[in-house]
């Protein structure tokens, strides 16, 4: 996104806040990127998540943003529908980085020949971001479609609402509520850390008052 724009900023504001924390499976399903990028990005310092837990040996110890969510989309389309090298992804986020903390996310992009371009800060003029040549190309726009998709993720059956499901794929096999892959052990843990319900469901806006009681009520997860 343009970083000059009001209403780029305003949107982006409105869509930031529809999901709080997204977990690496999540990610993987909105933006097209596998599980072993994103951990190997994160290892190798390419692209970190905004909420990580400094000790990345814990379960759920990466959560993203809505934002990082976002910039993964970019970084999903520029590598693979663009076919941008990640080479050269790598010195757009150095340059990037003077821009913005969240370059990806909150500058528009635009693509040509396979090379990043943006608009210059203060001259409005487009250039490619590593090699400064300027040029008009075509823009990477994802802010729609992650809105869709966070929307999608969102939607659960109404026979699935307040119950735990199981499944060996899902959640490292942890106890997960009906139709989501949030684990129900994230709940207790909230719970037991003075979250009071109304809390926990602006933490999770896709579980219900239902979900919640039947976390509680559960006992296995405390011990998970």
């Amino acid at each position: 996104m343009d970083g000059t724009s009001n209403h780029a900023k305003a949107e982006m504001s409105e869509v930031d806040s529809v999901v709080h924390a997204y977990s690496v499976d999540h990610v993987v399903r909105l933006t097209g990127l596998t599980r072993g990028q994103l951990l190997y990005w994160d290892r190798t310092g390419f692209f970190a998540p905004t909420l990580a837990d400094e000790n990345r040996r814990l379960s759920y110890s990466r959560v993203y943003s809505f934002k990082d969510v976002v910039g993964l989309r970019v970084i999903s389309v520029l590598l693979n529908e663009y076919h941008v090298t990640i080479h050269h992804l790598k010195l757009v986020a150095k340059e990037l980085a003077a821009h913005s903390a969240d370059a990806w996310a909150d500058i528009r992009l635009y693509v040509l020949n396979r090379h990043v371009q943006f608009k210059e800060p203060d001259t409005g003029q487009m250039r490619g971001v590593v090699d400064g040549q300027y040029a008009i190309a075509a823009v990477v726009e994802v802010i729609q479609d992650m809105r869709d998709a966070t929307a999608k993720l969102r939607q659960r059956s109404p026979d699935k609402i307040g119950t735990l499901e199981r499944h060996r794929h899902v959640a490292d096999g942890s106890v997960v509520f009906g139709d989501t892959r949030i684990p129900v052990r994230a709940i207790v843990a909230f719970h037991q850390a003075g979250y009071s319900v109304p809390a926990i469901l602006r933490e999770y806006p896709s579980l219900t008052e239902a979900d919640i009681a039947i976390a509680l009520s559960y006992a296995e997860p405390v011990a998970a």
